[in-house]
């Protein structure tokens, strides 16, 4: 193989080795500091430098060291996202949106799944520490209180996801539940619903606190009192349990709030398979989420619908901001009720 300007190619038998900058100016015929302008942006560098630089980096498949910059330019270093249960249908889907506008963004990505335990979790922070990242993204759940605040502790940035109240000097994301919640409640009683109960979670994540804390005030602000239950975590399994022995009772509800759709799915189910409900001329069940299944032809699931794409714009906008000036600002969205065919237009 002929070897431009003196450039050493590896053979097909050598391991592979990454082209350094010194050697697309040795191919390219330029100073090593033409290379550098040419991939910094705002630079000057002339048309023509720039040209040879580009097709010599793709001759030898040069690519910028972006970790080495980031640790010297802010707007170039990691972003962390903190978060457990990924799995799950809503957590998956903010993580799918949030990683592609951070993508779009040229920002590389460090996620961290709390999922494994905090010792587990806290090796892998420490990683993103030496990498230098830039800020955290903690997502609604449960990672645990002692990681975010040795991300506050350590000068990050943090932004906080339905993590409201929580942890002076980060940034917040969160939805307005006092009016939510108000939407929710009354329409189940605008249905007729006299016998509402709450089905929570027993892992009592900020945000699961918030929505049965909200639909309870609304309640007694309209004079009434519903049932709060915490059967188990937010599964499928949990709705389904809990919809078997509520519904076997004498005293079963006619309305029922599930503090997310995964939850109203397995509860739905039990009520129509095993129960042989109509719903919602039997039952009227409301989610919270908007999940994909929510919409599912099994389903038709009445709920609210999380603002994902607003509140990714608004973390995007929040990573923009320069030195101090993010430090403890609060961004609330209205879930807005995507009706289906779990509630009963009225009495």
């Amino acid at each position: 193989m002929n070897c431009p300007q003196g450039v050493t190619v590896a053979h097909s038998d050598q391991t592979p080795r990454v082209a350094t900058a010194a050697e697309v100016a040795k191919l390219a015929g330029v100073s090593r500091s033409a290379v550098s302008r040419t991939f910094t942006p705002g630079s000057s560098v002339s048309a023509v430098t720039r040209n040879k630089v580009l097709a010599a980096a793709e001759q030898l498949n040069y690519h910028v060291n972006m970790l080495a910059r980031g640790l010297s330019k802010e707007a170039s270093r990691p972003i962390c996202i903190l978060g457990g249960k990924l799995n799950a249908p809503y957590q998956a889907s903010l993580l799918d949106q949030l990683t592609q506008k951070l993508q779009l963004a040229q920002r590389a990505v460090m996620v961290i799944n709390t999922a494994g335990g905090e010792q587990s979790a806290d090796a892998a922070l420490k990683q993103t520490m030496n990498y230098r990242a830039a800020a955290t993204i903690v997502l609604s759940g449960t990672p645990q209180a002692s990681l975010v605040e040795k991300c506050l502790e350590s000068g990050q940035q943090v932004i906080l996801i339905n993590r409201m109240g929580q942890f002076e000097g980060a940034d917040h994301i969160g939805i307005d539940y006092t009016t939510t919640m108000a939407d929710a409640y009354h329409m189940l009683t605008r249905a007729g619903c006299q016998r509402i109960t709450v089905v929570s979670s027993s892992e009592q994540s900020p945000s699961m606190v918030l929505r049965e804390r909200k639909f309870l005030e609304a309640a007694e602000l309209s004079g009434n009192q519903c049932q709060l239950l915490r059967p188990g975590p937010t599964t499928y399994q949990t709705g389904a349990a809990i919809a078997r022995e509520l519904l076997a009772g004498s005293h079963r509800p006619d309305g029922v709030f599930c503090v997310t759709d995964l939850v109203a799915c397995g509860f739905i189910d039990v009520a129509r398979h095993e129960f042989g409900l109509a719903i919602p001329r039997d039952l009227c069940v409301i989610g919270f989420d908007d999940i994909e299944q929510a919409s599912w032809g099994g389903y038709q699931l009445t709920t609210f619908a999380q603002p994902l794409e607003q509140m990714v714009d608004a973390i995007a906008k929040l990573l923009d901001k320069d030195g101090d000036a993010h430090h403890g600002e609060q961004n609330l969205f209205l879930a807005p009720p995507v009706w289906r065919k779990t509630v009963r237009s009225g009495a």
